[in-house]
């Protein structure tokens, strides 16, 4: 599983956020390497697996703070979809 975690230089968004994806990662019981960048994104993002949990295009080259944060519940979701698709990519 790949999780980033992407936004804009001094995003005041991304501290919230970033609690509130390690908070959804602890409660899974997921440890998985957290990449940050910092760059031209809507920030902040969380992608899981290249997929924004947000359901926005994970493609970069607008650098603003977006206005739906990332939630709980649908970084929960995707993680939650993340492992359902590597249990039946195993079999």
């Amino acid at each position: 599983m790949i999780v980033e975690l992407r936004s804009v230089p001094d995003c005041p968004n991304l501290a919230p956020v970033r609690q509130v994806l390690f908070a959804a990662l602890a409660e899974l019981g997921l440890q998985p390497k957290v990449t940050e960048l910092v760059g031209d994104y809507p920030s902040p993002s969380v992608l899981i697996d290249g997929v924004d949990v947000m359901g926005r295009s994970s493609a970069g080259g607008v650098a603003a703070c977006r206005l739906d944060l990332p939630t709980g519940e649908r970084v929960r979701a995707a993680l939650r979809q993340a492992l359902a698709s590597e249990s039946g990519s195993a079999r």
